[in-house]
């Protein structure tokens, strides 16, 4: 008997898995004689149009089940553990990181760092390499696996050392160099923070990741986020406006080295960038398809792009609704202008927006993915707010009606006494969220700003 037992939680109705009789509770062991180490053994294992199934019954009876399927057809079993695998914890001490800047008292889950590469490839987790050994990265190379997401922050050893407070940090950069080599498709992140890895350090990151191209597709840098919970931390300051203009400079003027090389920008700065330097946003096309989307790069663009364009193909009418939109500090001035936009057209629905401040982390934390249940209640608490509230689901915890200090959706409509409508989608999903045509639309994230 192998060692390791991969649970199933359920089974696919009409699977292959179903017609084997496969249960919750019961164990797969082997495929083809072989341990699954973690959901990635499992997925390439089980490809072949002939495999043989090791599985432990409830009742321990082993069966060893011979499968002819389509090559890649899905066996539909589901596992308690969907990694197939124990978590990997982070073993760095980011100068940078959030986790580090929680209040304490808040779930257990909120304090997990997780630096686990298989999460890159499953939910596109950002992971330093630190965690990899080379088991992992032939692991990768064997099964082709990719983009992985690098969070690079830096590309000079000594200084992401320092930055990572991980001595092996710097001696992990060579792993990019092998994936690369191996063709595994690539994407970076660089969380800048003033003095540290800016200026001539950012230039030289940007530089040496473009080395890469096109096998690394894309690099995003984004602001340091510190909240008021920084005490015994390392000292940084927030990122001001003239390190926002500075940073667009350098990365405008790469973009343009890159477009004429590669036909792509390739390094992106993140939305907040902008905002902060007072700046128009990037046209559209300068977004390489919104490939560094989930880390900001592009959010308020594609938000403009999606309303403008159901804007464009709504017919205004004379419909009577009085509404309200709770958002950060940050896409407040954006969504003002397009609730205004729509309202050319419908022009007696009217809209009390709030942009709501982050007392709870600190003030210079300005998304709205970090607005808690007691900062959006104790602000709008005695304010018009019509017929509905409308929220963005990042202010949520995933899958849940939750917000991030444990109050619920349903503690806000009591205290606020109004009906709270969570918009979850699109473009299309927030104008139609605002004049009252709820339809379900493809989840995206159009203000989705991650714990960094």
């Amino acid at each position: 008997m192998k060692e390791k037992k991969h649970i199933i939680q359920s089974v696919t109705p009409g699977s292959i898995a179903e017609e084997l009789e496969l249960e919750a509770g019961d164990a797969v062991l082997a495929v083809n004689d072989s341990e699954i180490e973690d959901i990635f053994d499992y997925q390439f294992l089980t490809q072949d149009s002939y495999i043989e199934l090791l599985v432990e019954k409830k009742d321990k009876e082993e069966w060893l089940l011979e499968i002819d399927k389509d090559p890649d057809e899905d066996l539909g079993i589901q596992f308690e553990n969907g990694l197939m695998d124990e978590y990997r914890s982070c073993r760095n001490k980011c100068v940078f990181c959030f986790i580090d800047q929680m209040p304490p008292g808040m779930r257990d889950t909120l304090y997990f760092k997780d630096d686990d590469s298989r999460l890159s490839f499953l939910q596109g987790n950002y992971v330093t390499l630190t965690n990899m050994s080379d088991h992992d990265i032939e692991r990768i190379i064997k099964y082709h696996l990719g983009p992985i997401n690098v969070s690079v922050q830096t590309t000079n050893p000594e200084l992401r050392c320092e930055m990572l407070h991980n001595r092996f940090a710097g001696e992990a950069l060579k792993k990019m160099e092998k994936l690369y080599r191996a063709g595994i498709e690539m994407n970076g992140q660089v969380v800048l923070c003033a003095g540290l890895n800016d200026g001539e350090e950012l230039d030289r990151t940007i530089r040496d990741l473009g080395r890469f191209c096109p096998v690394m597709q894309s690099m995003s840098v984004v602001p340091v986020g510190l909240t008021k919970y920084r005490d015994g931390l390392y000292p940084l300051r927030p990122i001001e406006k003239e390190d926002a203009e500075r940073a667009i400079d350098q990365i405008e003027r790469w973009q343009k080295i890159f477009y004429e090389k590669y036909g792509f920008h390739f390094v992106h700065a993140s939305d907040e960038f902008y905002v902060l330097a007072g700046r128009t946003l990037p046209e559209e096309e300068r977004y390489d398809g919104y490939i560094q989307l989930e880390n900001g790069v592009g959010m308020l663009r594609l938000l403009i792009e999606e309303v403008t364009e159901a804007y464009k193909n709504a017919k205004g009418d004379l419909r009577q609704r009085e509404i309200s939109i709770a958002t950060g500090k940050l896409p407040y001035p954006f969504l003002r202008e397009l609730t205004d936009l729509i309202c050319e057209k419908f022009p007696n629905i009217r809209v009390h927006m709030y942009p709501v401040t982050n007392y709870f982390f600190g003030e210079k934390i300005t998304v709205s993915g970090l607005i808690t249940g007691q900062d959006l209640i104790g602000q709008l608490a005695g304010q018009p707010l019509g017929q509905e509230l409308l929220l963005p689901v990042n202010m949520f915890r995933s899958g849940e009606n939750v917000f991030l200090d444990d109050l619920t959706l349903e503690d806000a409509q009591r205290a606020l006494q109004v009906p709270v409508n969570i918009v979850k989608s699109s473009g299309q999903d927030f104008f139609n969220a605002v004049v009252g045509e709820e339809k379900d639309g493809e989840e995206t994230s159009w203000q989705c700003y991650e714990i960094r």
